[in-house]
């Protein structure tokens, strides 16, 4: 039977009580699309389009002080960097918009901090309910769905940084033209999150000079290399204004799907939660090639290897988890440093708050659904590459930094998938694996490859990095804007 290996592992573990979810996560969504990948002939090389200026610049003035947030509900006293939200619209023809959500640098060099863009995965998935509300924005959401409280080590700390929702159907993004949802695909989603930039710099015209990185986790993988590379097409042509676009990073990322299945199995026998037996006959049964038949043999391999991580986070393999939905009338005490594994729950309820939403400048159309962290609105997914490898490859050929980052106890994209990657681009080491400090402690392992490409890993750290720890997240993305890894111990 033809089958998608991750997506049988998934369908088994999402059908566990263990955990109480009303909602897909990044990597839930992941393991989606690669069931359809089995219908889908979109998987080769990634190919996008030019576009001229008057196809793509949208007039902005007057459009960036109608999105300042002036305070959102909840929010702590004493703020210090200033907030924007709103939508640029990416085709006026069929009414598509994207969400974006803007936290200007914190203190007085706002003014010479580079521009961050940061996308979550999936496909699908909220970079304003993961990124900004769970990872690496100014703010968390306490127990009680409503009040907020300071994430001392948010990236906005040591750049300007710009979460987009995206594509149209993902959080608040929409369109006005429903087929809209059918036509997602890894192009659209490249095409249009390069549009929304070129009309951001015009609504922020401050920030068309800046350095620019772009950031993401998990489907992101794709996501960022693809506008990387968008990006770079049109700046070769001449045709539109130069995006100054320097590097990019990319965490517990998919970006090439043999070596990702195949690297996670191994990740789970390497880290005792599957037997020696079950692993050979993952080994000896599987084949992990893009749209592979699936045997009797290796179904079974992956039915045990299911049972026996299934009472587990796979997201984060020593994390706690969540065993309620239910929200607390009063909050209960919060640490950034102590992640909450029901912090789902909490910003679900915050981002559909009337309240907020006003106040973020969302929903200005009444969706006919709630705000959602995955989209539940976008059912087909009509191209994906199997690798952006190819990708990686042009970026560092073009200069651009590129960097990738891994939690070390991530189950679900884990180091094991990115170094076996990486591996296919037989590039030579640079510089040899060797830890990397924080305040004098490990905080991973980083390594360099010809080229410049990094690859490190962040101790203890799960598949959303800056959830679980995000000190060394944030000495993380500093030292990826330096250029430069932190010192060792």
């Amino acid at each position: 039977m033809k089958s998608g290996l991750v997506f049988f592992f998934f369908a088994s573990l999402l059908g566990s009580s263990v955990v109480f979810r009303s909602q897909a996560r990044q990597g839930d969504a992941l393991a989606r699309l690669l069931k359809t990948k089995k219908k889908d002939s979109k998987t080769g090389l990634f190919e996008t389009r030019l576009f001229s200026p008057d196809r793509v610049i949208i007039r902005q003035a007057g459009s960036k002080e109608k999105d300042r947030i002036m305070k959102l509900p909840g929010q702590p006293a004493n703020v210090d960097f200033a907030q924007y939200g709103g939508y640029i619209t990416v085709n006026d023809e069929s009414g598509r918009a994207l969400f974006y959500y803007f936290a200007e640098a914190v203190g007085q060099k706002q003014s010479s901090r580079p521009l961050l863009l940061w996308l979550n995965g999936g496909p699908g998935c909220s970079s304003i309910g993961y990124g900004a509300m769970e990872e690496l924005g100014p703010f968390r959401v306490m127990s009680d769905g409503k009040t907020l409280y300071r994430n001392p080590y948010a990236w906005n700390n040591v750049a300007n940084v710009l979460f987009l929702e995206s594509p149209a159907g993902v959080g608040y993004s929409y369109s006005n033209t429903t087929s809209d949802y059918k036509l997602s695909g890894d192009q659209r989603t490249a095409e249009d999150a390069y549009i929304f930039l070129v009309n951001w710099l015009e609504r922020f015209p401050e920030y068309k000079n800046r350095d620019l990185y772009l950031s993401g986790e998990s489907y992101a993988g794709h996501y960022v290399p693809q506008l990387a590379h968008t990006i770079l097409l049109h700046n070769k042509s001449g045709k539109n204004s130069i995006i100054n676009l320097k590097g990019i990073t990319i965490g517990n990322a998919a970006v090439n799907d043999e070596t990702d299945t195949r690297g996670m199995f191994d990740y789970f026998w390497t880290h005792a939660l599957i037997s020696d037996e079950t692993i050979d006959q993952v080994h000896t049964s599987c084949d992990f090639t893009p749209n592979a038949t699936v045997t009797t043999l290796c179904h079974d391999a992956v039915a045990k290897v299911s049972s026996s991580v299934r009472p587990l986070d796979i997201y984060n393999i020593y994390a706690p988890l969540c065993r309620s939905s239910h929200l607390t009338a009063i909050p209960k005490k919060a640490s950034v440093v102590d992640f909450d594994p029901c912090s789902d729950y909490y910003i679900e309820n915050y981002l559909n708050l009337p309240q907020v939403q006003k106040a973020l400048h969302a929903n200005v159309t009444k969706l006919d659904h709630p705000w959602s962290p995955c989209s539940i609105v976008i059912d087909d997914w009509n191209d994906s590459p199997s690798s952006t490898l190819p990708l990686l490859k042009e970026l560092i050929k073009n200069g651009i930094r590129v960097w990738v980052y891994s939690g070390d106890t991530d189950g679900r994209v884990p180091i094991t998938s990115t170094r076996y990657s990486l591996g296919v681009l037989k590039l030579a080491v640079k510089k040899p694996w060797a830890p990397w400090s924080v305040n004098g402690e490990v905080g991973g392992y980083g390594v360099v490859y010809q080229g410049g490409l990094t690859l490190v890993t962040v101790r203890g750290a799960g598949h959303e990095v800056p959830s679980y720890q995000p000190e060394r997240a944030q000495f993380y993305i500093d030292a990826f804007l330096k250029g430069k890894l932190p010192p060792p111990p």
